[in-house]
């Protein structure tokens, strides 16, 4: 049987984080937005011809997951990331948590803002 709590406490991850994200649905394109799945893409085509993803947010079994695509091709937003954010890196472009914490939020809030003034800058918006 599932938990309830940690189902309830997913849930405000999630919503906290996909906060962080729709601030910049105006200029992307919503792909997916159910209570467990948001995500983002540009409007340019990719190489693949494909919209780029630049960012999402999704609740898993174990964990909620934040991916940021502008720090998969520009790695050097991650130069001033502190310790904490990156331990909750997994591969290049996902973080995880299972709770809340103002503060890595704040931070990858931040992060998101950068990596969308970078794509922005790269022609991806």
């Amino acid at each position: 049987m599932a938990n309830k709590a940690a189902d309830v406490e997913f849930q405000q991850v999630f919503d906290a984080l996909r906060k962080l994200i729709t601030k910049h649905a105006k200029k992307l394109v919503v792909q997916a937005d159910t209570p467990s799945n948001y995500s983002l893409y540009t409007k340019v085509l990719a190489p693949n011809k494909k919209p780029m993803f630049f960012a999402g947010v999704s609740v898993r079994k174990n964990s909620v997951n934040y991916y940021l695509m502008p720090v998969y091709t520009c790695p050097d937003l991650l130069n001033d990331v502190a310790p904490e954010l990156k331990a909750r890196m997994q591969g290049k472009s996902c973080f995880n948590f299972k709770k809340l914490d103002k503060a890595l939020f704040a931070q990858l809030g931040r992060l998101t803002d950068a990596g969308y003034a970078q794509f922005k800058d790269d022609g991806w918006i």
